[in-house]
């Protein structure tokens, strides 16, 4: 698919980051949009970006949709039909996703499930829910947003990331398979699965929203405790570090993750728009996802010691 113009796209999760940079991109090249979120003030502003560089004709919707709950993609799907006037779409972008439950052994169960119903269950629900119109079209493609957590399933030796993980791990199997499949039963649908490295995005800050879990600020010193357990996990000693340093040095953290970012979510977009064009079935986004994704393969039974990341940083900053 070379050309986005006149196309229709269904983007989840366009209300920031990535889904934001793949409705402003595609907008302002005359593609039809259907974006939908559980934040209805950030598709808003989605929506204004995009209203501003669309030629004359574009069609841009907004729908308020939980990926997790199938009876509202549903939904999603015939307000698309219907505000769309169509019965196909050429283009969906499984991009919602969330943090949280890190642990499996120590955290809690209805978070770890939620961002599993997020991650994973909203992928497998819009694909079900729009396959019948991608398959209407003359031309479609799905591309399913994964991470390098979907081949790495965690963020350090001593970071556990166990719920995002084998959700993203779901999505890349999933993806891989659906490649064999569309092949055999449906050649006019590509599939792509999209593993990005660190992009500057709201993650972190939407899944504290969507979670219903503190920021930094309001952090209690109970919940702290856990906080002061990974930073001493870390290496790095809290005895003498008050409550209040340590809720600025978490939102530290969270600032430096959107602003330090080596990709911001509009530059991630267009790479994996590029990625579409040139039918790419495996689209890693940034120069830490291609490097890391070498050395897992290189190395597979060293991937979760210490010393590979050690190495991993090592490596990254050659390049």
């Amino acid at each position: 698919m070379k050309d986005f113009k006149g196309r229709i796209a269904v983007i989840t999760g366009a209300g920031t980051g990535i889904g934001r940079g793949l409705a402003g991109h595609l907008t302002s090249m005359g593609c039809h949009v259907a974006i939908c979120d559980v934040m209805t003030e950030s598709m808003v502003e989605t929506r204004r970006i995009c209203e501003e560089t669309a030629p004359a004709g574009t069609v841009i919707t907004t729908h308020e949709c939980d990926v997790a709950d199938e009876s509202q993609v549903i939904d999603f799907c015939e307000a698309v039909k219907d505000q769309h006037q169509t019965n196909h779409i050429n283009l969906l972008f499984n991009n919602a996703g969330i943090g949280g439950g890190a642990s499996f052994v120590l955290g809690e169960r209805a978070e770890w499930e939620r961002t599993f119903g997020i991650d994973w269950f909203g992928v497998y629900y819009c694909t079900r829910a729009f396959m019948l119109l991608l398959l209407n079209s003359s031309e479609g493609h799905i591309i399913n947003t994964s991470s390098v957590n979907g081949f790495w399933a965690c963020m350090g030796p001593a970071v556990t990331h166990t719920a995002y993980s084998t959700a993203k791990f779901a999505v890349k199997g999933f993806s891989e398979s659906l490649l064999v499949d569309l092949r055999m039963n449906a050649p006019h649908v590509n599939v792509s699965v999209v593993m990005p490295g660190h992009i500057g995005t709201s993650i972190i800050a939407n899944t504290h929203k969507i979670l219903d879990t503190n920021l930094p600020a309001d952090m209690t010193s109970e919940e702290l405790v856990t906080r002061r357990e990974w930073l001493e996990k870390q290496e790095i000693p809290t005895e003498d570090i008050s409550d209040d340093d340590i809720r600025d040095l978490i939102q530290q953290n969270m600032d430096d993750f959107t602003n330090n970012a080596p990709l911001s979510g509009e530059e991630a977009a267009g790479i994996i728009l590029d990625g579409v064009r040139n039918k790419q079935w495996r689209i890693l986004v940034g120069d830490d996802a291609h490097r890391l994704d070498q050395m897992v393969r290189e190395n597979p039974e060293n991937a979760y010691d210490t010393s590979f990341l050690d190495n991993f940083q090592i490596e990254l900053g050659k390049e």
